[in-house]
């Protein structure tokens, strides 16, 4: 094609017989419009071409440029074969003068451009002229000599002498045809269409060069942009070849049209070469676009092969890596089951695994066969393209090898442990048999042969579950014997041979009974002693009454309940602790099995649920069944089930099968994993947000489809509540092992492993409650961890309320949802129940909250057990609590205990710290040694007790030495815990926070009593400040009642007492120890300054001012650490102080 592109070129320059810058008409038009010389087609006798010079009067004013151009242009036109035998000119001027004949005769003469045959002037027609014209052309002959003869003409008839009329136009007397505009049209059109032509076959060319030189890429997508390119090209291409041919074919009609109108009409010579040049350029633009159409197809041919070609190795990338992957993932299925479940779970996996994989393996091969399409196809790239498809057809085959390798050995796997579930469950029903055969019938031959001939026909059974020859198993089944399975196979044989022996023992036993001959016995009547010492049956008789119907209850009851009901007739039966043992034994691993089986289905739902549902959310196919509503919304359906599963997968299962053998240490598995158990919190938290958004697309069609393709009876929603049960499974699974194993090693751990259990029960059921809380500003996360919820009657009683809220409130109560938290107690009113399903949850909408800080109790309130107090900021606000019933009263109120007592041993230990700090150089008061009554003795010991108790204040502080009060005071100390007893047994008990004590006036007492009270309500805390509401006795502390403390100054008297200390109202003061002569070393904690005062400056601040100058009681039914404004005297009287007054 590249040949016929380069030669086109050369027959569009023929035209003008110019190989550089040829004229063309359009570049000439003006001047050849003047018409001042013509080429009207005409021939000479020899077939020269005739160039007329028409009568032009203003010939000579044309420029010697002009002229020069058209005479170039019009001996251009005819072919070089004509235009070889030389030009004729025929010069018309017979209008003219000599004088203008002459200088055209010169000018033609000096710049005519091609060869000259002949030169005819037609002279002027008028005498003068004429006859001037022949006189000068005789005298002047030689000034015209030319390479060719001039012939002066003096007619036109004498011109028809040399040039036929037919050759001549009308205005020579001839007969041609001749039209200037219409040649000048047809010549500048030929000459436009050569010109296309040419720039057509230029840019073919260029073209088909830059096809040639492409290189092919590498990757898809570029060669798809090449392919695109080139083929966008090409039509460009066509397109520009279809217009010129179109030109052509105007062209050629415009040439034709003169010819058609009538037969008396010939062309000339020059109609015909333009003629026969348009067909020759159509036909040449026809050849050429064939060629190039032919290359086209061919390059067209390589892109589209190449680009299939990446297509194949992209495919093949993908199909390899794919292949990788899975061979990767068959290598990593080592396992080959632990149980005969397992097994047939891996055997599920295995299968799914080789479904999933099918859809890789498929398109490995279908990739493969295209290759060998393309192959056939007589691609150009076969020596890559054939060992690609040999690489995927044994990639393939060795994956199905592995697959079938990888099930020949679960299938094997399956095998031996059918063969061991089956030996075990021999072994359990032969169990179950001995246990179930009572002794008392045995004792008659008759009972002793049916009992043997029961055993026999049991053995007989045992041939094909009973594993035969150990060392043949060893040898069959090598390929899968790990470490683990093997010891599990021969644990498996030594209890089918503990069973043989059993057997063998008891057949040994009833044969020798079957074998004595039994004596007659005498019927002897009982005598009325032994009536009256044995008034019930015997064993014996009750039994074999009962028998029958025993035994047929037990065969309608299932193998669990007939298990245990055997074991209790063999239990009644023999008595036996070893019997008693072995049926302990097989309850627990019935109970175990159950646990296991049940975990095993319970993980298969999950990964059902996971796969079915969760995962084809993601699913493109399945996209456009999801609901708009469902969109974006896994997380909320499915909540965190994901985690659960790979919980119970990975870990929680693997580990329960360790303990197949000894399923009474199961409670460690649970111990050891109770943190992870957390997770189900968060999915139950979750659980009202996935119920709603079900009921809300529960008709959604993607939810049928699911549930159609898994095969599933049940909706979506039954197995969405599968961890909730499974949840609360557990603990019952739990329960039953624990009533088999309590005299087992395990039994602790069952039991701390069940209390585990329900408080994660508990703990969820807390947090179904605490979402439901609404109207709280606040994170409730701050509050710390919920510690009770409940619902409880509640009074109020704001001493600094309006009077008629508070007069309604003292006798209509309010329902209020309680939630104690570490931090902060809410009280929340709860709403009605409405809705389905979870949306029955009741919701709590937040009233108030109560700072732990500054909260105090009173434990019991006169008229009712079931109440008790909680008050905020020393009584000004007070909360009458009516709890249920007097269990979950003191179920609050210990817990109550417990948070004000961390808080204020926290305090109480900052604040020790801190006085440490500023009293390094002081010495501690030296312990005297007493000698404690009977009570304090039985006191001392309790709190000893307490000491090892890590929820109680003296488990805190147990470290810490205990101040005596000063020797000289000694005999007042030790009271008569008799009296005590019996005047504090009528007390109510308080107990405020720390923040609530540093909030009063006075001195707030905060040392250890060297007694403590042994009856007050199971709160004896020495530490404590409470007070008691009945004490009757009002006194002074005295000089030598002081003991070692702190204490808060209420009012200032500065009388013995040292500008030193600077002491204040309000000032919180330690008492460090009694010096001599009556006086005290007193620090003020609040300026850090110390001093002496004596004592008896001390005792009068400590009575003056009434009961706000006294020590706070450690008793108060008020509530209060020390007394508030309402308090009576006899509510300030202290435990301390009454302790030593006697």
């Amino acid at each position: 094609m590249h040949l016929k592109l380069l030669n086109m070129p050369l027959t569009v320059d023929e035209i003008m017989h110019h190989d550089i810058s040829p004229l063309c008409a359009a570049d000439i038009r003006d001047q050849l419009q003047k018409r001042f010389a013509y080429l009207s087609g005409g021939r000479g006798q020899d077939g020269s071409p005739v160039i007329t010079f028409p009568d032009y009067p203003a010939f000579g004013d044309v420029p010697d440029q002009d002229f020069q151009n058209v005479m170039t242009y019009l001996t251009s036109i005819p072919s070089l074969q004509d235009a070889g035998i030389g030009f004729i000119l025929v010069i018309d001027r017979r209008q003219d003068r000599w004088t203008s004949v002459k200088a055209s005769i010169l000018r033609i003469a000096a710049s005519f451009p091609a060869n000259l045959q002949l030169v005819l002037v037609l002279r002027p027609a008028g005498f003068f002229q004429r006859t001037l014209s022949e006189l000068a052309f005789r005298f002047n002959r030689d000034d015209f000599k030319m390479k060719v003869p001039v012939i002066m003409l003096s007619s036109v008839p004498e011109l028809h002498g040399y040039i036929d009329k037919s050759q001549l136009t009308e205005d020579l007397g001839g007969t041609l045809a001749y039209c200037h505009s219409r040649w000048l049209c047809h010549r500048t059109a030929i000459e436009s269409f050569a010109l296309l032509v040419k720039q057509t076959a230029q840019m073919l060319q260029a073209f088909g060069t830059e096809l040639a030189e492409t290189e092919l890429p590498n990757d898809v997508q570029s060669t798809s942009s090449v392919l695109l390119a080139h083929t966008e090209k090409k039509d460009r291409a066509k397109e520009d070849m279809r217009l010129a041919l179109v030109e052509g074919r105007r062209v050629l009609e415009s040439i034709r049209e003169p010819l058609g109108r009538g037969p008396e009409q010939s062309p000339n010579q020059d109609q015909l070469d333009s003629q026969s040049t348009v067909q020759r350029l159509l036909a040449q633009l026809n050849e050429t676009e064939a060629a190039f159409d032919e290359f086209w197809a061919k390059h067209q041919q390589k892109l589209e092969q190449c680009l299939q070609l990446r297509h194949f190795e992209q495919d093949f990338r993908e199909v390899k890596a794919a292949l990788d992957v899975l061979a990767q993932k068959v290598t990593t299925f080592t396992d080959v089951g632990n149980s005969l479940a397992h097994v047939q779970h891996l055997l599920k996996d295995l299968a799914s695994f080789e479904e999933k994989s099918s859809a890789a393996v498929q398109r490995a091969r279908a990739l493969s066969q295209e290759g060998e399409r393309l192959i056939g196809h007589k691609h150009y790239a076969v020596d890559s393209i054939r060992p690609k498809c040999h690489e995927l057809r044994h990639l393939c085959d060795q994956f199905a090898a592995d697959l079938e390798r990888r099930r020949g050995l679960l299938g094997k796997s399956l095998e031996l442990h059918s063969l061991l579930e089956a030996s075990m469950k021999w072994c359990d029903e032969g169990i179950y048999l001995l246990a179930s055969q009572p002794v008392d019938k045995c004792q008659s031959q008759d009972g002793a042969e049916a009992a043997l001939q029961e055993l026999e026909r049991f053995l007989e059974t045992g041939a094909e579950s009973k594993i035969q020859e150990l060392s043949k198993i060893f040898q069959d089944y090598e390929p899968i014997l790990t470490k683990d399975l093997l010891e599990h196979v021969q644990r498996v044989f030594q209890k089918q041979e503990s069973v043989e022996e059993m057997f063998h023992r008891r057949q040994a036993s009833l044969k020798k009974l079957a074998a004595k001959q039994t004596r007659p016995v005498q019927p002897v009547a009982p005598r009325p002693e032994a009536l009256t010492k044995s008034p019930c049956p015997s064993p014996g008789i009750r039994r074999g009454s009962e028998n029958h119907s025993s035994e047929s209850s037990a065969l309608r009851r299932g193998p669990y309940r007939r298990a245990k009901s055997e074991v209790s007739e063999g239990r009644q039966g023999r008595g036996s602790s070893t019997g008693d043992e072995e049926s302990l034994a097989v309850l627990r691993r019935h109970v175990m099995k159950e646990l296991l089986d049940t975990e095993r289905v319970y993980v298969e739902e999950l990964l059902c649920v996971l796969e079915g549902y969760a995962a084809e959310m993601d699913n493109p196919l399945m996209t456009h069944l999801i609901s708009t509503g469902l969109q974006n919304k896994k997380d909320i359906l499915f909540g965190n089930m994901e985690e659960i599963y790979h919980f119970h997968n990975r870990i929680f299962l693997r580990e329960l099968e360790n303990y197949t053998d000894c399923p009474e240490l199961v409670g460690r598995c649970f111990l050891e994993r109770m943190e992870e158990f957390q997770i189900y919190e968060k999915y139950c938290q979750n659980k009202p947000r996935s119920e709603s958004l079900w009921r809300q697309c529960s008709d959604c069609p993607f939810f049928q489809e699911c549930q159609k393709k898994l095969d599933h009876k049940l909706s979506l929603d039954s197995y969405l509540l599968k961890p909730v049960q499974r949840i609360t499974k557990y603990q019952l699974l739990l329960k039953e092992m624990l009533k088999y194993s309590k005299s087992c090693e395990g039994a602790e751990d069952l039991q701390e492993a069940l209390s585990s259990i329900l408080g994660i029960l508990k703990a969820v059921n807390d947090s179904m409650h605490l979402i439901a809380i609404t109207g709280y500003e606040g994170n409730l996360s701050d509050l710390g961890r919920l510690l009770m919820q409940g619902s409880f009657s509640v009074w109020t009683d704001h001493k600094r309320g309006h009077a008629k809220v508070k007069d309604l409130a003292r006798f209509k109560p309010m329902q209020r949802h309680l939630f104690l938290h570490e931090k902060a107690v809410l009280f929340c009113k709860r709403r009605e129940e409405n809705g389905e399903g979870y949306e029955k949850a009741p919701s709590y909408s937040y009233k108030q909250s109560l700072n732990m800080t500054a909260v105090g109790i009173t434990e019991n309130v006169k008229g009712d057990a079931k109440k008790f107090e909680i008050w905020y900021n020393a009584r000004e606000e007070v909360y009458i609590i009516q709890a249920p019933t007097p269990e979950i009263k003191a179920a609050w109120v210990s817990e109550i205990r417990k948070v004000l007592t961390s808080q204020l041993q926290a305090c109480r230990e900052a604040s020790q710290h801190r006085a440490l700090e500023q009293s390094q150089s002081l010495p501690l008061p030296a312990p005297a040694s007493t000698s404690p009554s009977k009570g304090s003795t039985r006191n001392i010991k309790k709190l000893e007790e307490r000491k090892m108790d890590p929820l109680s204040l003296e488990g805190y502080g147990g470290s810490m030495p205990l101040p005596r009060a000063p020797e000289k005071g000694k005999d007042d100390v030790v009271t008569s815990s008799t009296s005590e007893s019996s005047a504090l047994s009528k007390k109510r008990f308080t107990l405020q926070s720390f923040a609530a004590l540093k909030a009063q006036k006075g001195w707030s007492k905060t040392s250890h009593p060297s007694e403590t009270p042994e009856d007050n309500d199971g709160w004896s805390s020495t530490e404590e400040p409470v007070n008691s509401s009945d004490a009757e006795e009002e006194g002074r502390v005295g000089p030598g009642k002081l003991v070692p403390g702190r204490y808060t100054v209420a009012r200032l008297d500065e009388k013995g007492v040292p500008d030193a200390l600077a002491l204040r109202s309000g000032d919180e003061v330690e008492l460090v120890q009694e010096g001599d002569e009556g006086l005290w070393c007193v620090r003020n904690l609040s300026s850090g300054t110390e001093g002496w005062v004596p004592a008896h400056s001390l005792s009068a601040l400590l009575c003056q001012g009434g009961p706000t100058g006294c020590l706070s009681s450690p008793e108060s039914s008020a509530g209060s650490a020390v007394l508030s404004p309402s308090s009576s005297c006899s509510e300030s009287c202290t435990a301390a102080v009454a302790d030593l007054r006697g």
